[in-house]
């Protein structure tokens, strides 16, 4: 569900890239309750299976298009939702700048669809109240399911209104929103219950990480061999679970197809060409692949592992990165008070 500049004009992407501007300000600041230095590495090794499973188109029986996980929910439950979103953000913008997957002007909108309402509305209005009597492996599978379609549901009728708003395809916005909506339940479905399926596993693996994440004191006890397990299954999901992906097209690039030919419409590409060169320079495995010529002698599973693997590297680097960075502020500025 990741828009493309395409799609909206520069007010609605302006507009969404402040309101996630504001989210992220928010984010940074209250993170200090939940985030101490012992959970960065979770932070970096999530974000990376996140960008790992986001490669993994699963088809939607019947219908043509396909879907992928997001992650949003499983980045709150346990990393906490200010954690979780700023994860979010790192794995958006390394799709975004290094796999062009996503546009610049949209990337502001990207996030907000897939993050904000992930952590900040499903989480904690549906999961967290689902569990708030006790952990079991019941409602961690009920609330995981109902939370991810909330979370989908919320996102995709976000990108109806940005599309239909912005202008530029001309779009009705009911046969959009008929089409958006029904695809989306079903891949959010289908997210749920991978989420609850990694939950439940963490949950019996390590119960203390995920009550420390809705407000219970949580042991103090080594996270190394839970990280450990996420790397490896990062690697093999990234550098050969991806070459099962789905060709075909996901919920969004359906959806707009569908609806323009119900509304007589024809998609014109347009988008800002200074942000396509900047994005064409950054973008060092377009599409997830190597750049044209460069790969000549590697296979197309190969090359999806070199991106499955480069981009779930820099993913990890970067999350580890935007949590030590707000850590040592903290830390900087709790001495300084002292």
């Amino acid at each position: 569900m990741h828009v493309g500049d395409a799609l909206l004009s520069p007010v609605v992407g302006g507009t969404m890239w402040a309101a996630t501007a504001g989210v992220t300000a928010y984010a940074s600041k209250k993170i200090n309750i939940e985030l101490d230095k012992d959970k960065i590495p979770l932070m970096g090794v999530m974000g990376a299976l996140v960008f790992a499973m986001q490669m993994v188109n699963f088809a939607i029986p019947g219908t043509g298009s396909s879907g992928h996980i997001v992650g949003g929910i499983l980045l709150a439950v346990l990393l906490g939702r200010n954690a979780g979103f700023l994860t979010m953000i790192s794995i958006l913008s390394i799709q975004a700048l290094f796999f062009a997957d996503g546009g610049l002007l949209a990337l502001g909108a990207n996030i907000f669809n897939l993050g904000f309402f992930a952590c900040f509305v499903a989480y904690p209005l549906i999961f967290k109240p689902i569990v708030k009597k006790g952990y079991s492996n019941r409602r961690i599978v009920v609330g995981a399911v109902i939370a991810s379609m909330v979370a989908l549901q919320l996102g995709a009728f976000s990108v109806v209104l940005e599309t239909v708003i912005s202008g530029k395809t001309l779009l009705s916005f009911g046969v959009f929103a008929a089409l958006m909506q029904p695809i989306h339940l079903a891949i959010g479905a289908i997210e749920g219950l991978v989420t609850a399926m990694v939950l439940v596993f963490i949950y019996k693996a390590k119960p203390e990480l995920m009550e420390g994440a809705v407000g219970v004191p949580k042991q103090k006890t080594s996270n190394k061999k839970l990280v450990a397990g996420l790397l490896i299954c990062t690697v093999l999901i990234g550098g050969v679970g991806a070459w099962f992906a789905s060709a075909n097209p996901d919920g969004l690039e359906w959806s707009v197809a569908r609806a323009a030919e119900n509304s007589g419409v024809e998609i014109v590409e347009q988008a800002d060409d200074a942000l396509i060169k900047i994005q064409q320079e950054t973008a060092i495995l377009p599409d997830y692949a190597l750049r044209e010529g460069a790969g000549a002698q590697i296979s197309e599973n190969g090359q999806t592992s070199i991106a499955g693997i480069v981009g779930a590297g820099l993913t990890l680097a970067f999350a580890a990165l935007i949590g030590f960075a707000i850590w040592l502020f903290k830390r900087k500025k709790a001495a300084g008070v002292q």
